[in-house]
C-alpha cells in the first residue's frame, strides 16, 4: 500500500514569490495521484487540468505556484486514488507587504490656530500593518517621537505644531511604507522682538529687529510714535525671511525715541515695541564677589556708552533679613542731582573710597561718581568702599548718566567680606589716590574719606601734638 512521506504543513508567502508544495509518496505503484484547491482539480496524473500557467508538476509530484497572489491562499490536497482515497493538505497563507490607500489628504491639510486636528491614515497588508505616527525632523507636539495608531489628534493646534508628520505602516513583511501629510497652522502674526531697548550713539548706524511669525505671512510697518516711516537714504527696510529689521544710517538726536513694528496678515494685527536712546547701557560688575579685606571692598563695573559719561550712581547696602519688615526700597527713575561736581582725574579708570558709620540692614547707601574723560566706548571704572563689617555680605547696583539720560539700573551684584580668621593676614589691594576731594554722599550715615581730607586731619593732629608737647616743654 502506499503511504506519504511528505507531511501537511502550513506555506506562508509574500505575494510575488515561488512556493512548492511537496507531495512524495512511497510505493505508489500504479495508482493515480491528483491536486485539488476545494472542489476545483488542479491535476489529474501527470496531466495538468488547471490553465492557470503559474501552476506547473516538479520533482515528481511536488506542485509549484509561482508569482503567488492573494486570491491563491487556501488549502491544496494532494490525494492518491485508492480503495479509501488517501490524502495530505496543505495550507497556504499570504503575506501582504503594508499598502497606505487612505490617507487625510494629499494636499496640505489647513486648521486654524486653536482648533483640533485628526489626521487619519488607513493601510491594508497581512498581516494587518501597524500605523505609527512621526514628525519631519521634529518631535510630535507632545514631546514624544512616535505614536501608534491609524489616527492621530491635536485637541488645541498652535503655530508650532505645522509641519510634515508621516504615517508609516509596518508588518514585518516586505519594506515598510510611508505617506506624509503637510499640516499648515493659520494664526496671527506673532512678534518677538531681537532687543527691545537699543543702544546708539549720533553718527552710528542703528538695527531695530522684530522677528515675525505668520501664516500666512504677514506685511510688516514701522512706525515712530505715531508716524508711519517711509524709506529714505538714511532710513531703509530689510526682511530675510521672518526677520524684519529698521536700518537707521548716520544717527541723529531726533532719530532717538519709541518705535514700533506692525504686523498684518489678515487673520489678525500685532505691535510690538522698541526703543532707540543714547542712554548708557546698564552698567556690568567686574570684580570678585569675595573681598580680599574684612572691612573694605574695591568693586569695580564697565559701562557701554557711545557717548562720554558724565557721572555713575553707585547704590549699597548689606544684604537684608528676608525675615525683616524693612524693605530698603530705593526709587532709581532718572535721579537728578543738583550738587557741584568735584575735581576729576584725567585717567581711563576711576578710583574713590569712603567709609559709613551707622548702616542699618536694609538701608541703601549711594555715592556720586563723576566721569573721566575717555573716548572708548566701554568705560571701567571701580571705587573703594571702607568701614566695611567682616563675614557679611552686601549688594551694589549702579546706574550711569550721559547727556541723554540715565540709563536702566544694572542688575544687583552681591559681594561679601572676609571673615575674622578666614585667611591668615590681611590682604589689602594697594591704596589708589580718590578721584574725588570729597565724595558727595547721598546717605546720612556716610561720612567721607578722600585723600585730600585725610591729609587736612593728619596736618592738624600733628600741630596740635606739638602746641601740647611745646607747653610741656617750657
Amino acid at each position: 500500500m502506499p503511504s506519504f512521506e511528505s507531511k501537511a504543513h502550513t506555506y506562508r508567502v509574500v505575494t510575488g514569490d515561488m512556493v512548492v508544495l511537496p507531495c512524495e509518496v512511497n510505493n505508489v505503484g500504479t495508482y493515480m495521484q491528483a491536486w485539488k484547491r476545494g472542489i476545483a482539480i488542479l491535476t489529474a496524473g501527470s496531466v495538468k487540468v488547471s490553465p492557470d500557467e503559474r501552476f506547473r508538476l516538479v520533482d515528481g509530484y511536488n506542485l509549484e505556484i509561482r508569482d503567488v497572489q492573494t486570491q491563491d491562499a487556501g488549502d491544496y490536497v494532494c490525494q492518491i486514488a485508492t480503495l479509501q482515497p488517501m490524502e495530505i493538505t496543505h495550507t497556504v497563507e499570504i503575506l501582504v507587504p503594508p499598502r497606505i490607500h487612505q490617507l487625510t489628504s494629499m494636499e496640505p491639510v489647513e486648521v486654524k490656530k486653536g482648533g483640533p486636528i485628526t489626521l487619519e491614515c488607513r493601510a491594508s497588508g497581512n498581516p494587518v500593518p501597524k500605523i505609527t505616527w512621526t514628525r519631519k525632523n521634529n518631535v510630535l507636539p507632545s514631546g514624544e517621537k512616535t505614536y501608534e495608531g491609524s489616527s492621530f489628534t491635536i485637541d488645541r493646534v498652535n503655530r508650532h505644531d505645522a509641519g510634515i508628520y508621516q504615517c508609516t505602516a509596518s508588518n514585518n513583511v516586505g519594506h515598510p511604507t510611508t505617506k506624509e501629510i503637510q499640516l499648515k497652522v493659520l494664526f496671527p502674526p506673532e512678534i518677538e522682538v531681537e532687543k527691545s531697548w537699543v543702544h546708539t550713539g549720533e553718527g552710528n548706524e542703528a538695527q531695530l529687529v522684530c522677528i515675525v511669525f505668520a501664516e500666512p505671512g504677514a506685511d510688516v510697518v514701522w512706525f515712530k510714535d505715531t508716524l508711519r516711516l517711509a524709506s529714505t537714504e538714511r532710513r531703509i527696510t530689510e526682511v530675510r525671511g521672518s526677520r524684519n529689521t529698521l536700518i537707521i544710517r548716520k544717527v541723529q538726536a531726533s532719530d532717538f525715541g519709541n518705535y514700533s513694528c506692525l504686523a498684518d496678515n489678515g487673520i489678525g494685527k500685532t505691535k510690538q515695541y522698541l526703543e532707540l536712546s543714547g542712554r548708557p547701557n546698564p552698567a556690568k560688575f567686574r570684580s570678585h564677589q569675595q573681598s580680599r579685606s574684612r572691612d573694605s571692598y574695591n568693586i569695580s563695573w564697565v559701562v557701554e556708552s557711545y557717548t562720554p559719561i558724565e557721572e555713575c550712581k553707585l547704590f549699597f547696602r548689606k544684604v537684608p533679613n528676608p525675615n525683616s519688615a524693612q524693605t530698603g526700597t530705593v526709587h532709581y527713575t532718572q535721579p537728578h542731582f543738583g550738587q557741584k561736581r568735584p575735581h576729576r582725574r584725567q585717567e581711563n579708570e576711576t578710583h574713590g573710597q569712603y567709609g559709613y558709620n551707622g548702616l542699618q540692614r536694609g538701608d541703601w547707601n549711594d555715592v556720586i561718581l563723576p566721569n573721566m574723560p575717555s573716548g572708548h566706548y566701554t568705560q571701567h571704572m571701580s571705587y573703594m568702599i571702607r568701614g566695611l563689617e567682616p563675614a557679611v555680605q552686601y549688594e551694589a547696583r549702579v546706574q550711569a548718566k550721559n547727556r541723554f539720560g540715565w540709563s536702566q539700573m544694572s542688575e544687583d551684584f552681591l559681594f561679601v567680606t572676609k571673615g575674622i580668621g578666614q585667611y591668615p593676614g590681611d590682604i589689602e589691594p594697594p591704596s589708589s589716590p580718590a578721584v574725588l576731594s570729597e565724595p558727595e554722599m547721598r546717605d546720612m550715615g556716610v561720612k567721607a574719606f578722600g585723600t585730600a581730607s585725610q591729609r587736612t586731619v593728619d596736618v592738624l593732629f600733628i600741630a596740635m601734638l606739638l602746641l601740647i608737647l611745646a607747653d610741656r616743654w617750657f
